[in-house]
């Protein structure tokens, strides 16, 4: 009695656990407390007095009916007189003692009897143990079919007794018409054991069944018993599968069916890295899967899936396809009710997204933005916060750089989209690299390792930590979850900095007019200078167009088409998750290696847009000395001592000027220096960087990244060295030959 009621009381708190609502009732304790409602035997308490004849001393014929009024007794779980049960060792079979003077012709036959009264006493105590609620209403509905053929086996036994009191039954007619009975508890004695001992609940327990039932294909009678039992046992969790199936919504108080739902709120969407809303608000229990229905277990799963985000977004579904669920043999007929069930929950879903929520109409807004399509939006933004993201982030006002968007939203042709007031802007506390390492950590469970071995310790400028995200409600959150803004959101900021990096570029172009102003000696100087800068730009210029119109656009007009032949959500969560990806790694963005050397391609470029800067502006300085020098000696005369005096201050000034704007060309050897150097760099970096994308695109067949060699080497200027590198390269993985 011990070990049951601790595993009633350890079930009962973990179903209590589990269900945040009702706990489960629970039986009196007098109905445990009193063994004689259990129908099973009480040891100690056999029908045995002081005054019983030894049955050895009587007659044989009246041994015989002695002993058969004994059987009656046993078969129905009370002790007779001459045979008696033992006591019970753990969960084994019940055992019988015989009087042993008993004759031996007679005791042969009764211990052939006996192992009915053994299986009926496993019945029994399975019945009484498995109706309690702990236990689940699988296990209910199986004991209360198997009570159903004890009641039977009550009346055969009746019925024998009657046959007894009329002195009509000997033991051999007892024997007779106990045999079709023997096979059936037999069987229904083997189940329970099995239940026990495989603890099973729920999903389980039908599986177990199912098994059975298969088991016994050849003994029709035996099949047709356990069909009636699994068919019993069905009922309360094909009505659960039903509630799912055909309105997403679970009731299972005693967590014995094959989905399980956990408690998330669906605002915490927005926070996530990961899609846990929809990845882990149901999720598939394996061992309670059925194994009738083990194939259609994850077209279960999403077709309650889908109706349930229909009923979140306060709709009633009612599916109109809707059959009741019957357990048979025959798979095929809950593989059609479940295929109609679910082809209904994916269009209800699919249209509520599409037509009602205006799912497509959300990724194209979405698109203009982080993909950049919009061109005269950008023009107008980064005019407008060119010179407050050249700040450092903690100096920057999110307030105004939000005033600005919104000035830019309207005074462009983005004016025209509904969604743009879900635009915001975002300050990110890492560049792109750190939230690359992030993200792709989140992936690998090396969060932590990444983060702490490669930290952002300097102070980020606005243009590095700018970004936008984008307000989405419920239920677009489960498509345009947090991950798949992330993923935007990485490849807008690097589109963003290459747009940035083109536009410092075309300042430098604009200021160098000012060459043309210079002595000849120092236009020359520029000549190198020019042809740099033209080199970067096209760079620039070529690696946003490849990203722009030969990654990005085909790889939008393919998820267009995609969502427009998606038949579920599930499918159009994967396009999607595919756009993003292909999106990523064509931009070189989920190549560590690509991306490092492009981050220094771009550095060497704001240096070189810096420099030219600094130098224009020091040359500038120069020629205004000059000019005020000029103006004073020749023009007026010698100059009076206020005009000394105003004219040593602006030297001073200027002078500061200079000392700020060209110290670092002066400590080099000069400006033509600074610029061959510079050269170097680029170049290196940009021969390294279309080596590394020609194995690539080699050894792991990306194609697509051939293109930007294409295009960067247009007239073959880097072919040469190129080729040059890859020979080395082979030369190296070569294995050295002997020499002869």
């Amino acid at each position: 009695q011990q070990p049951l009621e601790l595993t009633r009381k350890i079930l009962r708190d973990k179903l209590n656990k589990k269900s945040s609502g009702q706990p489960i009732p629970v039986f009196p304790s007098w109905v445990y407390e009193r063994p004689a409602l259990i129908g099973d035997f009480l040891i100690g308490n056999s029908l045995s007095t002081d005054t019983t004849v030894p049955i050895g001393t009587l007659p044989l014929a009246s041994q015989e009916s002695m002993i058969v009024e004994d059987l009656l007794y046993v078969l129905i779980g009370v002790d007779g007189r001459y045979i008696t049960a033992q006591p019970l060792v753990g969960r084994q079979n019940r055992a019988f003692s015989v009087d042993p003077n008993l004759d031996l012709s007679i005791k042969e036959l009764v211990t052939r009897i006996l192992p009915v009264a053994a299986s009926y006493s496993a019945v029994t105590r399975f019945i009484e143990e498995k109706s309690s609620f702990e236990y689940g209403q699988v296990n209910h509905a199986l004991a209360a079919a198997m009570r159903t053929l004890i009641k039977e086996y009550m009346i055969l036994i009746t019925q024998l007794e009657h046959l007894q009191r009329q002195g009509l039954l000997s033991l051999q007619k007892l024997w007779f018409y106990i045999q079709p009975t023997m096979r059936t508890l037999e069987i229904l004695a083997s189940l329970a054991t099995s239940v026990d001992k495989g603890e099973c609940m729920g999903g389980s327990t039908l599986s177990l069944l199912h098994d059975k039932t298969f088991n016994y294909t050849g003994d029709s009678q035996a099949q047709e018993l356990c069909l009636y039992l699994t068919k019993a046992a069905s009922v309360p969790y094909f009505e659960i599968l039903e509630k799912w199936i055909y309105r997403g919504i679970i009731n299972d108080p005693y967590s014995e069916f094959m989905v399980e739902e956990h408690e998330l709120q669906k605002e915490k969407i927005q926070e996530d890295y990961n899609d846990k809303y929809w990845d882990q608000r149901y999720t598939v229990v394996q061992q309670q899967i059925p194994s009738f229905l083990q194939k259609m277990a994850d077209k279960i799963l999403s077709t309650g899936k889908y109706l349930n985000v229909v009923r979140e977004c306060g709709r009633d579904v009612t599916c109109p396809v809707a059959k009741e669920v019957i357990y048979t043999l025959k798979e095929r007929a809950y593989v059609e009710q479940i295929e109609k069930a679910y082809n209904y929950a994916s269009k209800v879903l699919l249209d509520f997204l599409m037509e009602e929520k205006e799912l497509v109409a959300h990724l194209r807004s979405i698109k203009h933005y982080f993909l950049m399509d919009q061109g005269d939006f950008f023009v107008h933004f980064m005019d407008l916060t060119e010179e407050e993201l050249k700040k450092p982030v903690d100096d920057i006002i999110t307030t105004r750089l939000e005033a600005l968007l919104e000035l830019a939203l309207r005074m462009s042709t983005a004016n025209t989209d509904p969604f743009k007031d879900d635009l915001k802007i975002d300050l990110m506390p890492h560049d792109l690299i750190t939230q690359l390492l992030r993200v792709l950590a989140i992936e690998t469970k090396q969060e932590k390792a990444i983060i702490s071995a490669d930290p952002t310790e300097l102070t980020l400028s606005g243009l590095e930590a700018f970004s936008f995200d984008y307000i989405v409600k419920w239920p677009l959150s489960l498509i345009i979850n947090r991950k798949a803004l992330t993923r935007y959101q990485m490849l807008f900021r690097h589109m963003f900095y290459c747009k940035h990096v083109e536009r410092q570029l075309c300042n430098v172009w604009i200021s160098n007019k000012t060459a043309k102003q210079f002595s000849l000696h120092s236009a020359k100087w520029f000549a190198g200078a020019f042809t740099l800068r033209q080199r970067m730009l096209n760079f620039v210029q070529n690696i946003q167009y490849y990203m722009m119109f030969e990654v990005m656009e085909p790889t939008w007009h393919i998820l267009e088409k995609n969502l427009k032949l998606a038949s579920n959500i599930d499918d159009v969560l994967s396009h999607h998750t595919s756009f993003l990806d292909n999106c990523l790694k064509d931009c070189m963005l989920t190549n560590p290696e690509l991306l490092k050397i492009f981050s220094k391609l771009m550095s060497v470029c704001v240096m070189f847009t810096n420099c030219m800067q600094r130098f224009t502006q020091s040359m500038k300085l120069d020629n205004e000395m000059d000019r005020l020098t000029l103006e004073h000696g020749t023009m007026l005369g010698p100059p009076t001592e206020e005009e000394r005096a105003e004219e040593t201050a602006k030297k001073k000034l200027t002078n500061k000027l200079l000392a700020e704007h060209a110290d670092n060309l002066h400590l080099t050897s000069g400006f033509e220096a600074t610029i061959t150097k510079f050269d170097s760099n680029f170049s290196t970096h940009l021969l390294d960087l279309l080596d590394k994308l020609s194995v690539y695109s080699t050894n792991d067949c990306e194609h697509s990244m051939l293109n930007i060699i294409y295009r960067l080497d247009f007239n073959g200027f880097y072919t040469e060295r190129l080729e040059h590198m890859s020979a080395e390269r082979s030369r190296k993985a070569a294995p050295l030959l002997p020499r002869l």
